[in-house]
């Protein structure tokens, strides 16, 4: 490096630049081996061209009948943009990600791909790709982080590979942000979501051990809905989940019951704490209980002064990072 005049970043991002390079070239020769596969098997006949459902590096491209329950975010995706000089239909798009079905995806990530519908009488607007409309652009788009952690370099070369080969198959320009650039935002992200991701407990203590069925009676009493599993209860409020209690075996007496928050997956006009303490409250009433911390000391009104304190700045870094809680963003960032 010191021969060449390279500082150890120059060094590193020309070993990634080259990487990418590799990558592309090795999944261009993996892609035209697919494709002539596909085409002497006839995968790609008019006949049976879109009778299964098209996936693009391991999401699957909904038909209309079952619509993406969400669409690409640029606060926590990193968004690659392929431009074309005239419309190119829906079908070809999709015929060419099919053909990726049998190459490997080394990404564990969700992959997403929108159009810009660039039909004449249709609302110039983002949408799943279907096979009958017609693009004037996509936006291919890679979660930079989730609770795992933040992409790593192998996951963004795969991504920028794929992309690049796409465009250079369908003979487009392509807006690429640098691998740099990419990196230190899924870093960013993950940092920020570190500081935010804060689960709230609020422990109720039994003077007595509250037989299983006693309990259940109160829960439900209270509104609570029985998870899927039996072993714990939900708290809904207009069909929105709130929180949840902790599992408990419901064929034993039980002693304590403790009801949890996820604070980034529930939004702040909901009240969740202030909800969560108002239920904990009325269990402890009803069942002869007390409020404790986690280490079994009353949970005094100082503590609660504390915690809605610190929820208030919690929620503000959410707002300011672009990352509402209980916005369809943190559900995926937190997921």
């Amino acid at each position: 490096m010191t021969m060449l005049g390279l500082s150890d970043l120059q060094f590193a991002l020309a070993v990634i630049g080259l990487l990418i390079l590799i990558s592309v070239a090795i999944l261009n020769f993996k892609y035209a081996r697919a494709r002539r596969k596909a085409k002497a098997a006839g995968e790609y006949s008019a006949d049976n061209r879109f009778t299964k459902e098209p996936s693009f590096g391991g999401i699957t491209v909904s038909m209309p009948s079952t619509p993406e329950s969400f669409s690409i975010d640029p606060r926590i995706d990193c968004v690659i943009t392929l431009r074309f000089d005239e419309g190119i239909s829906g079908a070809e798009i999709l015929e060419e990600i099919n053909a990726w079905n049998d190459i490997p995806v080394t990404s564990t990530a969700r992959w997403m791909c929108e159009g810009l519908n660039a039909d004449v009488d249709a609302a110039e607007d983002w949408e799943t790709l279907r096979s009958e409309a017609s693009y004037s652009e996509l936006q291919l788009a890679i979660q930079l982080a989730n609770r795992r952690g933040p992409i790593g370099v192998l996951e963004l070369s795969d991504f920028c590979s794929r992309a690049q080969a796409l465009a250079e198959t369908l003979g487009s320009q392509i807006d690429m942000p640098s691998v740099s650039a990419m990196l230190d935002g899924a870093k960013e992200l993950d940092a920020m979501a570190a500081e935010s991701d804060i689960q709230l407990s609020i422990n109720v203590l039994f003077d007595e051990a509250t037989p299983g069925a006693n309990f259940d009676a109160l829960m439900r009493k209270r509104g609570f809905r029985l998870s899927r599993n039996g072993r714990a209860y939900e708290f809904y409020s207009n069909g929105t989940f709130i929180f949840t209690s902790a599992e408990i075996d419901p064929n034993a007496p039980i002693k304590q019951a403790t009801l949890l928050l996820e604070v980034p997956l529930v939004s702040q006009d909901e009240r969740a704490f202030e909800r969560m303490l108002g239920e904990g409250i009325e269990i402890a009433q009803a069942a002869h209980g007390r409020l404790v911390d986690d280490n079994g000391i009353n949970l005094t009104e100082a503590a609660v002064m504390s915690i809605r304190q610190h929820l208030d700045v919690l929620y503000a870094n959410l707002e300011k990072g672009g990352v509402p809680a209980g916005s369809s963003t943190a559900s995926r960032l937190f997921s």
